[in-house]
């Protein structure tokens, strides 16, 4: 990071955000225009600003400073939690946090944030509204099963339940209808693409898109299946700590899912699939252990096909799967 004149580490909250640079120490400043323009005034020229993803209240700023021409990065809580823990701290305010993160970035090869268009904003507000709305009817799927095992269910909370479930159900599917037409009228050509994997449906391709950025977001497959959460685990330690391997699940729970549900049609219909799947039972493997090897092979599929520009062929293997 040595090409920066300085590095500076934002700690974003609600209604203000702490800053610790390299050189300059310690400032706070409000969390809305008139703030990210002080900031702007107090750095200098050919900085480099960090700050974690939290959601809602980095996206603004980090959209902003990306426009005004200034360097961003914006790093996985996790890793910073991580590197804070490494260092033992034991102090835990906003102003430690700023500095935590300022001193991840002197440490760190970091990406560069790339700021995102219209399209690609609205599919993020879209696709995040979905999920809180899809858990929200699961919810009531629940309450309602519970009602039902009562015997006697109120039938006033009974009908109630079954407005708001019906309700749930044509907001989703006025969401995915909305989110496929942003998607086709941006990436039409990489959905065709990715639908055309056997075991890969419209949804599947959809979330893919979005949440890769169109596949701009990793250089290699195993970055993805690492981003995804199906990447497997070891824990071994002499002789005494040796667990049973497992998938690492520190990803996005939701595309996680839709690509379980997948690899049971790719376990049928795609021929590499089928092949893994039947190779590593007949080992003695179990089958969930299978499927989930059936979701990473699925996943280099689509990094293959979306980076290659080519549709599925299954006497066709590329090198880019393999990677």
């Amino acid at each position: 990071m040595g090409k920066y004149k300085e590095t500076f580490g934002i700690d974003t909250s609600k209604s203000v955000f702490d800053v610790y640079g390299s050189k300059s120490g310690h400032r706070q400043f409000s969390n809305d225009e008139s703030g990210f323009v002080s900031f702007l005034g107090y750095i200098p020229k050919d900085s480099l600003v960090l700050m974690e993803a939290t959601g809602y209240y980095h996206y603004r700023f980090a959209q902003f400073l990306y426009n005004q021409g200034v360097s961003v990065a914006v790093v996985n809580p996790l890793s910073v939690k991580r590197f804070i823990q490494m260092k033992l701290a034991k102090v835990k305010t906003d102003k430690s946090d700023a500095k935590a993160i300022c001193e991840y970035g002197q440490y760190t090869e970091l990406t560069l944030y790339n700021a995102l268009s219209e399209v690609q904003s609205e599919c993020y507000q879209l696709f995040r509204l979905l999920d809180n709305y899809i858990k929200h009817r699961t919810a009531l799927k629940n309450k309602l099963q519970g009602e039902e095992v009562l015997g006697i269910p109120s039938n006033f909370a009974y009908r109630s339940l079954k407005r708001s479930l019906s309700h749930l159900d044509k907001e989703i599917s006025s969401l995915e209808a909305r989110l496929l037409s942003l998607v086709k009228q941006d990436q039409q050509h990489q959905l065709s693409l990715l639908t055309s994997i056997p075991g890969i449906g419209t949804k599947t391709a959809l979330f893919l898109i979005i949440v890769t950025d169109g596949f701009t977001k990793f250089e290699t497959s195993s970055q993805l299946c690492s981003y995804v959460g199906i990447t497997p685990t070891l824990r071994e330690s002499g002789s005494s700590i040796r667990s049973r391997g497992r998938i690492s699940k520190v990803g996005n729970k939701k595309l996680r899912n839709l690509l379980f549900l997948c690899s049971f049609n790719a376990c049928k219909y795609n021929l590499a699939c089928k092949k893994l799947y039947d190779r590593l039972v007949a080992k003695g493997k179990s089958k969930k252990l299978a499927l989930i090897a059936v979701c990473n092979k699925l996943l280099k599929q689509a990094f293959s096909i979306a980076k290659s520009g080519l549709a599925y062929d299954a006497n066709y293997v590329s090198v880019l799967a393999t990677k």
